[in-house]
């Protein structure tokens, strides 16, 4: 028999791991880039995978492998003005849904979802649709992203215009 406190911490946890993945989805799309480093564990990763069955992020081949000084540094690069992506950068609207808790346990929750990135730029609409997984800790109780994997739905393809973060 489950105890109903473990099952109550467990609806909390839920709750707030996608209230946080909804806040960063949000950050994203007003390229409030800043604000989304602050979500981040400094030993998070950032994972853009093309192999969709891939688990071994280090001996496979990323569109993104970025560690906090990689993330800093995309940050730094689509702020700056001097990029193609920061000069004429798409704007995006995300949905994300699907929400399924993979783990959870007193210091992290992982997290499965859905993510559909419509990408407006000079006059074109692009879709991206991925799979995401979350991984969150919580660090004196906040959550912070210890990792994130896109799982982009057609990673295998030739893929442009992705000068934002996903």
């Amino acid at each position: 028999m489950m105890d109903d406190r473990n099952t109550l911490t467990s609806r909390d946890t839920f709750a707030r791991a996608v209230q946080f993945i909804w806040r960063e989805a949000e950050l994203l799309d007003r390229r409030d880039y800043r604000a989304w480093l602050d979500l981040w564990d400094p030993s998070g990763i950032y994972v853009v995978p093309i192999d969709p069955t891939t688990t071994d992020f280090d001996a496979t081949l990323n569109y993104a492998y970025d560690d906090q000084d990689m993330r800093e540094k995309r940050v730094q690069r689509m702020t700056s003005g001097y990029s193609a992506s920061a000069t004429d950068a798409a704007r995006t609207v995300r949905t994300v849904s699907r929400f399924t808790m993979t783990s959870d346990s007193a210091d992290s929750v992982e997290i499965q979802s859905a993510q559909i990135v419509i990408a407006y730029k000079r006059g074109a609409n692009t879709i991206f649709a991925a799979d995401l997984a979350h991984r969150l800790s919580f660090v004196d109780g906040e959550p912070r992203l210890a990792q994130k994997v896109i799982r982009l739905i057609d990673s295998t393809e030739a893929l442009n215009a992705i000068g934002f973060l996903l």
